[in-house]
């Protein structure tokens, strides 16, 4: 453990000199206490843009303070809605004056998840003009389910220098469709779109994710029928219209996962409240094959560490497997481990920009395909490294907090579109952690 004085060394004065904050974590800190888990990005950006699908206001609470909310709501923006925080995590949103209008590429190319708003424009209005996505830099994830799921509702769709263009004039019907792949982001546009189609639709093969569940509950609030919800097949019985409704955003997982393997990697000791333990099966499983003790409360996890984590093997898959958003932090978990390890990403391939960063802290780590062969070391060494995407930013960062010295994690702003104050949280909990404005 190192002294205290030396914690001093990172401090909020300092800047760097690339222009952009950065994080800075002194390793060897064992984290001890409780800290509590905030809501789900996941959950409340569908949530926001079912806002479209009915005039009226809304109030939301538990909404994290994130750069993706931002961008939601700036989104939203465009189309004539307005909202406003009635406290740190309580969101006001009025759909009055709501109106038809371009979803335009500055602001979607920052974020993947704007996509959710053609499935309730083109509900509501009978066209949509969305541009096509950008977001994380670790590989495409193509569109083409959003797009053949709206044709199959009877919409026709084109693409226009680089935007999706929907229409449905005689407006949508229900179908039955089936998805090649499970998918949330498809899953979730395709319940705001066949929510108000006239007739049946049902959904083969549809995502099953926690965040799904509660966009479903949120749109049966609003008075949509649907049956099957958790369930692979779900069936939407179109209704004419919706009504405003309110709604609390589940606490969110990956957040949840993050600091559970921060206490894991630094052998801590760490309750982590606001938490929804069904929704971290296959998390906590592989944590405590790894070797951590875990007590799970009705609304809270306690994780238990040993010095080091046991080797495992773990492949992502569809909830309620093991979650592709958790394979970064437990990376950087296993570089650590007493053995070697194996990664397979089933969801995304190509997931894994991080291998080269946590390699420049000394990692071991060797990719075959979408397979990562994880050699556990005794011990990694702080550098300066660059984080490539949202996750990856958290895997920096946890490997930071068991490397010897200084480790430095630059584009942080990957970090702050989800995950609210990490740096602060992890501070409470022991860590020699500063974020170090430009």
């Amino acid at each position: 453990m190192k002294i205290d004085q030396e914690r001093a060394r990172v401090t909020d004065s300092e800047v760097t000199a690339t222009g952009m904050d950065e994080i800075r974590v002194l390793g060897g800190y064992r984290l001890q206490g409780k800290v509590a888990a905030g809501g789900s990005k996941n959950a409340t950006l569908p949530l926001l843009a079912a806002t479209l699908l009915a005039p009226g206001t809304y109030r939301f609470t538990n909404v994290p303070e994130l750069k993706d909310v931002s961008t939601m709501l700036e989104m939203l923006s465009r189309f004539g809605i307005k909202s406003h925080r009635t406290g740190t995590h309580d969101l006001t949103v009025d759909s009055t004056g709501s109106h038809n209008a371009e979803a335009p590429y500055e602001l979607v190319k920052t974020m993947r998840a704007s996509i959710y708003v053609l499935g309730p424009l083109l509900a509501r209005y009978g066209e949509a003009r969305v541009s096509l996505p950008g977001g994380c830099a670790w590989g495409p994830r193509p569109v083409d389910l959003h797009i053949r799921s709206m044709e199959q509702l009877g919409a026709e769709v084109d693409i226009d220098h680089g935007y999706i263009v929907a229409r449905a004039p005689n407006g949508l019907r229900g179908g039955n469709i089936s998805f090649d792949v499970s998918s949330v982001g498809a899953t979730g546009n395709l319940l705001m779109a066949a929510a108000t189609a006239a007739g049946r639709t049902t959904v083969e093969n549809a995502a099953c994710e926690p965040e799904i569940q509660a966009l479903c509950e949120f749109l049966v609030s609003m008075g949509a029928r649907i049956t099957g919800i958790c369930r692979p097949q779900l069936v939407i019985e179109g209704v004419p219209e919706l009504h405003p409704a309110d709604a609390p955003m589940i606490p969110d997982r990956i957040e949840v996962g993050t600091l559970l393997v921060a206490a894991a990697i630094t052998g801590g000791d760490v309750e982590v409240t606001g938490v929804d333990p069904t929704h971290l099966g296959a998390t906590l499983s592989k944590l405590e094959a790894a070797g951590s003790s875990i007590e799970v409360a009705p609304d809270s996890v306690r994780i238990r560490a040993p010095e080091r984590p046991e080797p495992i093997s773990v492949t992502t898959r569809p909830f309620p497997g093991f979650p592709t958003d958790m394979q970064a932090q437990f990376m950087a978990l296993l570089s650590v481990g007493n053995g070697a390890s194996t990664i397979v990403d089933t969801i995304y391939h190509d997931r894994f920009t991080h291998v080269a960063e946590l390699m420049r802290l000394g990692a071991d780590i060797r990719l075959e395909g979408n397979t990562a062969h994880v050699r556990g070391l005794p011990a990694l060494s702080g550098a300066p490294v660059m984080a490539t995407d949202l996750r990856a930013s958290a895997a920096l960062i946890l490997a930071g907090l068991v490397a010897g010295g200084e480790t430095r994690v630059s584009r942080v702003y990957h970090l702050d579109r989800g995950y609210e104050r990490l740096e602060q949280k992890l501070q409470a909990l022991g860590a020699s952690i500063r974020r170090v404005k430009a």
